[in-house]
């Protein structure tokens, strides 16, 4: 299993929060996590400063126009803080990693090379993290209509990975193909594509290509072994929520107009499901 001090570090690094070891229940579960990441780019791209979520109360968005919260999370140690100014000023989560991580499911992907091997999920092509070490995160028996979205048959979910600073100048959405019902027409020409605002959508970016994702990854230097680190989430996205882009490396939860902080929140939440915590040295 990676080191547990490493994983609370690439979850600050993910989230922007100071993200600390506790003995009682979790502040906050994997499918917050991929929740706060999501919208905070969301909103971010919407040109919001903060963004309020349950629980934890407001969460600047500024951090993330910062290169200093690129470096290092703060240190996981015991005793007074000797956290710096960016640190101290953030908000704190108390997780505990017995009911977070769920190492059986750890996979160490470093040594691996899958070549012209091919893998389903969702009945769609799976590239798998190969070069990453996974820290999988506890989501069995957490949703209702059980764990088939996680698993390898008919009622599993496709593979997507959360890379940072993915929006809508990746991905064009066009009218041909199935879409949600409240998917605006955008126009399905070439022409058009780079006049148009509203041909770029607006809501939720993730990428089934590992390789794309690691382009915009979030990357932190442990404080655990001083080492630079990239981070990736790991996702199971529901496929009657995504809408393929123009690119086929690009999908979009889309987010209609006029949602208000509580149904954006909603969408995130039946659309993306984490199950992965994806780290690689730099």
């Amino acid at each position: 299993m990676l080191d547990v001090k490493l994983c609370l570090e690439a979850l600050s690094a993910l989230s922007g929060c100071n993200v600390e070891s506790s003995g009682g229940a979790s502040q906050l579960t994997p499918q917050d996590f991929v929740n706060i990441v999501a919208l905070k780019e969301f909103y971010k791209q919407e040109g919001l400063k903060q963004l309020e979520y349950p629980s934890l109360g407001t969460l600047s968005l500024q951090d993330l126009d910062h290169q200093d919260m690129y470096s290092s999370p703060p240190a996981l140690t015991e005793g007074p803080s000797t956290a710096g100014p960016e640190e101290s000023c953030r908000t704190t989560v108390k997780i505990n990693p017995q009911d977070f991580f769920h190492p059986q499911f750890d996979y160490d992907f470093t040594k691996i090379k899958d070549d012209n091997t091919k893998f389903l999920r969702g009945n769609e092509p799976y590239i798998r993290p190969c070069g990453w070490n996974r820290a999988a995160l506890l989501v069995t028996m957490k949703y209702d209509g059980g764990d088939g979205w996680l698993g390898t048959g008919k009622d599993a979910w496709p593979v997507s990975y959360n890379g940072h600073n993915m929006d809508g100048s990746l991905g064009i959405i066009l009218t041909r193909g199935e879409s949600p019902a409240d998917e605006p027409k955008f126009l399905d020409a070439a022409a058009a594509l780079v006049t148009k605002e509203k041909t770029k959508g607006r809501g939720v970016y993730s990428t089934p290509d590992i390789k794309m994702a690691e382009k915009y990854c979030k990357t932190f230097k442990s404080k655990v072994d001083g080492k630079t680190y990239k981070v990736v989430l790991q996702n199971r996205i529901n496929p009657e929520q995504r809408v393929k882009c123009q690119r086929e490396d690009i999908w979009l939860v889309y987010v209609p107009e006029g949602c208000n902080d509580v149904q954006t929140r909603a969408i995130v939440q039946k659309s993306i499901r984490p199950y992965g915590l994806l780290l690689r040295q730099a």
